[in-house]
């Protein structure tokens, strides 16, 4: 793999990443998305601080099951786009239902995992109202939620690596397979270090489209917004989250074009070595 060849790819899958008819399914996609962390936000502006953690790190996990079967739809159609491929998208929706229904349960065990932590983290909260004792307890203890708050980062930087690494497996092999973590696992270990920069590319253009549209919501938040109830609070976020969605559409993508990119020069390159 060199140079050229990541220029080439990341090229490809930047010029494939503003299509109108991409654009017109992932958009409302995200759309959903952003009313989950809409309404999430909402519930948690007067909640207390347990419950304030839990919806910080929730629509991550609601939203991935959703972001994974677009993603495998999305792989296809560029898989089609690439190879020149005629093919609608209508069809191509239709022939992968049946599959997305069973990909979306993928990251059902992250979401089961960190409702685990979440409960944990209850647990401390709880001792740190104990009378009396509670104070002294927070300080004893305060190792505990730290190793939890991480674990939940962990579980959610796993979900852009299930996304990554997953999709295109599950969209050009058709199937859902029972040996699927062990395929990606394999792919991963037989050479972490291009796995890795191939994965860090591919989020470079998301992350640097999701970091700028955060600062120029939050900007917005705190120069323009009325400070007023939860609900009027929520629709100023809401119409807000609109242009935020279009404008990061592009940047998901890429990310899925990416993806597919990365998984067909791996799988020349393993296949190359074993020749």
């Amino acid at each position: 793999m060199t140079f050229q060849e990541i220029e080439f790819i990341f090229n490809r899958a930047l010029r494939f990443s503003f299509s109108k008819n991409k654009f017109l399914f992932m958009f409302p996609v995200l759309v959903i998305c952003g009313l989950m962390l809409v309404f999430c936000r909402a519930l948690a502006m007067n909640a207390g601080q347990w419950i304030v953690l839990s919806l910080t790190f929730l629509p991550i996990f609601l939203s991935s099951g959703l972001l994974l079967a677009a993603g495998v739809v999305l792989a296809r159609v560029y898989h089609h786009e690439v190879k020149m491929i005629p093919r609608s998208f209508k069809k191509i929706l239709g022939q992968s239902w049946e599959l997305l229904i069973g990909v979306s349960y993928l990251t059902f065990p992250l979401l089961l995992a960190y409702l685990f932590l979440w409960m944990v983290m209850g647990v401390f909260y709880l001792l740190k109202q104990t009378p009396a004792l509670g104070d002294v307890l927070g300080v004893i203890l305060a190792f505990g939620p730290f190793l939890l708050v991480l674990g939940s980062l962990i579980l959610s930087f796993f979900n852009f690596f299930l996304l990554f690494f997953a999709t295109p497996h599950v969209a050009l092999k058709s199937r859902l397979k029972l040996k699927l973590a062990e395929e990606v696992y394999f792919r991963f270990k037989e050479n972490l270090f291009s796995n890795l920069v191939l994965f860090l590319l591919g989020l470079i253009p998301l992350l640097l489209a999701v970091g700028v549209l955060s600062l120029a919501a939050f900007l917005t938040g705190v120069n323009f917004f009325v400070k007023a109830e939860t609900l009027t609070m929520a629709l100023q976020w809401f119409f807000v989250m609109i242009p935020f969605c279009g404008l990061l559409t592009p940047g998901i993508l890429f990310f899925f074009n990416f993806a597919v990119e990365s998984y067909a020069i791996m799988q020349k390159k393993y296949q190359t070595k074993s020749a």
